[in-house]
């Protein structure tokens, strides 16, 4: 009996083996022509915004149909203003050092090899992400300059607005002489197509799932390609009874208000107990006036007594990614439990401790499991932008192969290169 082929799998067969021919052609590529490229589609991002955002108004009116939160319309919402942004972002990867051919511990062996390790391109990259269109792009232009291709699989939530700017770089690479099927987007919506992605080998060198701890999940029970997982982020920051409060509620409030719909700001506080009755009523008014709710333990109840935006923590608080403007507090008797708390709920994100003392800082450093652990600092730099790779494809939390946010180089891999001058094995 023949068997019957889904429209989806029918799709990624044909689109994963143009992106295998496209990525063994853009390997090949110098680094001056990639990068013309990417400023081709840095331009196109300005010049056709009226398009992008037109399509964008589509998935936004849908979404509001479907019932979306505030916070997951502005993470799929583009403007102009956000366009603008997303073309300096691409202009700034262009402007990054080219990985790709760079050798590394090159050194000469007693029987006089020349022995070093070469950095090529990982093959086809493929991510399936949700809500958030800019992906679209910032994987595009770290796969370009890095000489990979991808796949890309977005949400139906974001469906015309990907189109459109999937479009802009095809039609940006063509400009520069490559082939556009270097990027290529699966756009049946079929959710069996996830499983194919996360079982095609022959055209997939690396998969990389961005989205709700469900589809996580589903990727690393399910995956026979190789997958790296993150953006997941329970994030917390602990503020030690020796920090100094006016900054720390400048960080506090960054961390959480300045976007609070992104894996890297704050989900939980804890705070010193002795603090705790300086620090947390100037927080929860400071955070309130954003319209920031605090779910807090019972001291925390009694300390903040009468506010409106104060509600009762609960166990699943605590372990929660809000993406909204929501957070737990704790009230803890020490750096120690402080510790433990993140042990027990923190998803190996982003962990940030508020301190002037230099012993408990070490200690934070040195004893929290995370991709980045801050001092004195908001949780919201955790990003390949603000740590200077021109963009992320991800925010790595497991530790094979990359850690934290994922540039260029982390999207390379390497290659033993071997020069000799007629050598034999004895």
């Amino acid at each position: 009996m023949t068997a019957v082929v889904s429209q989806a799998t029918s799709e990624l067969a044909a689109k994963g083996a143009a992106a295998r021919q496209a990525a063994r052609r853009l390997a090949a590529t110098s680094s001056k022509t990639r990068d013309a490229a990417l400023h081709a589609l840095a331009n196109a991002l300005v010049a056709r915004q009226d398009d992008i955002v037109a399509a964008n108004r589509l998935d936004l009116d849908t979404a509001r149909d479907m019932g979306l939160s505030e916070a997951m319309l502005d993470r799929l919402l583009l403007t102009p203003k956000r366009l603008a942004a997303l073309a300096e972002d691409v202009r700034h990867v262009a402007a990054l050092p080219d990985p790709i051919g760079q050798t590394e511990e090159m050194r000469t062996l007693p029987n006089g090899l020349q022995l070093g390790k070469r950095r090529v391109p990982l093959g086809v990259i493929g991510v399936i992400y949700e809500s958030r269109p800019n992906v679209t792009i910032d994987i595009a232009s770290l796969c370009i300059k890095s000489g990979n291709a991808t796949i890309l699989r977005g949400g139906k939530e974001a469906q015309y607005s990907n189109r459109a700017l999937a479009q802009v770089t095809q039609t940006a690479l063509a400009q520069a002489g490559l082939s556009g099927d270097a990027v290529q987007l699966v756009q049946s919506l079929d959710r069996a197509l996830v499983r194919e992605m996360l079982e095609a080998r022959e055209y997939i060198d690396l998969l990389i799932p961005r989205g709700g701890a469900d589809l996580h999940r589903f990727a690393i029970d399910n995956a026979k390609v190789p997958v790296v997982t993150g953006g997941i982020g329970v994030v917390h920051i602990y503020i030690d009874q020796a920090a100094k409060l006016e900054q720390a509620l400048a960080i506090c409030y960054n961390a959480k208000v300045q976007r609070p719909s992104v894996c890297n700001a704050v989900d939980c506080f804890l705070v010193h107990r002795a603090v705790a009755a300086e620090f947390l009523p100037r927080l929860a008014d400071h955070l309130g006036a954003a319209g920031v709710e605090l779910r807090v333990d019972e001291t925390g109840q009694h300390l903040l007594a009468g506010r409106s935006n104060i509600r009762p923590v609960t166990e699943a608080d605590y372990g929660t990614e809000f993406l909204s403007l929501r957070a737990a507090v704790r009230v803890v008797d020490s750096l120690d439990e402080a510790l433990d708390h993140i042990y027990q709920y923190g998803s190996g994100h982003s962990e940030a401790i508020l301190t002037e003392d230099y012993s408990a800082a070490m200690r934070f450093l040195n004893e929290v499991d995370a991709a980045a652990v801050l001092v004195n600092a908001s949780t919201r730099f955790n990003d390949g932008g603000q740590f200077g790779l021109g963009a992320e494809v991800a925010i790595s939390t497991t530790k094979l192969h990359a850690r934290g946010p994922m540039g260029l180089r982390e999207l390379t891999t390497y290659k033993w290169v071997v020069l000799g001058q007629g050598q034999v094995r004895e």
